[in-house]
């Protein structure tokens, strides 16, 4: 472990204008641990860019798509003025989008292409900015390191590789110089550009750190740390200083919208220690999240994951029978999807599947279900909200206020719990998820 070696990622917000990158490379000129920079797109760039691959404009609409991402970039040009070899990447690299955008259709592949220009562009604009404030930077090619497959959309990592990459193609690097890399892209064994599915570049940040053995990952975003829940919902809500791998990935996996839910993954497979802090407020503090396991048992959050599906699947076959469950998980996995909760009775078994619309899983397909019919009746409930009190050790005996007076009031369909110590799940009517969040919140969580 280098203990020297920091890698600090940037999102969207954090990087959406000159004055939000100025404050960022505030960030990264007071620690000079700091080594790997990865940004993402600037705020409202990644939108445009997805209307493009979305191929429903025409050739005027294409040329509006391209002159407002152009504008969000010229907007923080206009205050920098690139240095030669950055202006000169830059205006190729626009070159490059222009010349995609003008195409009436994308394949997969282009599409990727076509998404990985936010971060392209913002991670020319921040280098200068860096260099402005006295810091010695460089622009790197994150596609140079970061190895994928080539599933186009949503491209797994090959840690391997990007090891072995790193190791030959940055780490040389870090002695003087800031890297400023982008995030959630990457390439596959072919040199083409894939990604890592939206929201991916925390995932890219703590892959980086991984592969160049740094010491922590710093994700920089627009709130102060990692919050007991969604500050919008509860005035109440407040940042946790410190949460576990464990509990931290549970949060992240069931509806915190702070960290991406891969992260936690590379970090904790090297003990990496991650911070989560806000970009405009970065005295504030924020979230440490750690391998050490906290000291606080009990239920420290309640996270929300809206637009969820009820697959309820029931047949006599089941009582007593072998291979039932093993032939419903084989007939979903070729249909590419993925069951986050599962509960069964004698004759019957109950999954929840994610239907939100960034999910990386499709809707159920009609032929899934036709397949799962020909041996059991099929309930497809829709309109669900996954609500999950997240904590250490979480015993229903040892809540502070017993479950049900707090839910009593509420139509709870599906609860879950003894698989992870780490949560307790349950599903409700999506039109009441937000009353049941701030109703547990108040019970449960919050402190006179």
């Amino acid at each position: 472990m280098n203990s020297q070696y920091v890698v600090a990622k940037f999102g969207g917000t954090s990087v959406a204008d000159f004055e939000a990158m100025s404050r960022c490379a505030h960030i990264v000129r007071d620690n000079p641990n700091v080594r790997v920079v990865v940004v993402s797109a600037c705020a409202g760039v990644t939108n445009h860019l997805v209307t493009l691959t979305q191929q429903k404009e025409d050739e005027a609409g294409r040329k509006a798509v391209v002159a407002a991402v152009e504008n969000i970039q010229q907007a923080i040009i206009d205050q920098v003025s690139l240095d030669a070899d950055l202006a000169e990447g830059y205006k190729q690299t626009f070159s490059e989008f222009e010349s995609l955008a003008s195409l009436p259709a994308l394949g997969r592949q282009q599409c990727d292409e076509m998404l990985s220009f936010g971060e392209r562009f913002s991670s020319y604009l921040f280098t200068q900015i860096l260099r402005n404030n006295q810091v010695q930077a460089s622009r790197f090619d994150v596609r140079k390191v970061l190895k994928t497959d080539n599933q186009f959309g949503k491209a797994n990592p090959n840690v391997a590789a990007t090891r072995e990459a790193a190791q030959t193609n940055l780490v040389a690097l870090l002695g003087d110089t800031v890297q400023v890399t982008q995030g959630f892209i990457g390439s596959d064994q072919y040199g083409q550009t894939t990604t890592l599915g939206r929201g991916g570049s925390d995932y890219s940040a703590a892959l980086l750190a991984e592969a160049i053995d740094a010491s922590s990952v710093h994700i920089w975003t627009d709130v102060v740390g990692i919050f007991s829940t969604d500050p919008r919902l509860c005035v109440k809500a407040r940042p946790i200083p410190r949460l576990s791998f464990d509990e931290a990935a549970e949060m992240a996996t069931f509806g915190a919208k702070v960290l991406h839910p891969a992260t936690i993954l590379p970090a904790s497979r090297k003990g990496i220690s991650v911070f989560v802090g806000s970009s405009r407020d970065p005295q504030a503090g924020g979230t440490w999240i750690e391998k050490e396991k906290t000291a606080q048992a009990g239920i420290r959050a309640v996270t929300q994951r809206k637009n969820q599906i009820l697959l309820t699947l029931k047949s006599p076959e089941m009582l007593l029978a072998s291979g039932f469950l093993a032939r419903i998980f084989t007939i979903l996995s070729n249909y590419n999807i993925s069951v986050d909760l599962v509960t069964t009775s004698e004759i019957s078994v109950a999954l929840t599947l994610d239907n939100a619309p960034n999910a990386s899983r499709p809707e159920l397909e009609q032929a899934c279900l036709d397949e799962l019919g020909e041996f059991c009746h099929v309930t497809v409930e829709n309109n669900l909200t996954l609500v999950a009190m997240i904590g250490s050790e979480i015993q229903l005996k040892k809540c502070q206020l017993n479950l049900m007076d707090v839910l009593s009031e509420f139509n709870i369909r599906l609860i879950c719990h003894g698989a992870s110590k780490h949560n307790l799940c349950f599903l409700v009517e999506q039109q009441e998820s937000d009353q049941v969040v701030q109703s547990i919140h108040a019970k449960l969580l919050e402190v006179a």
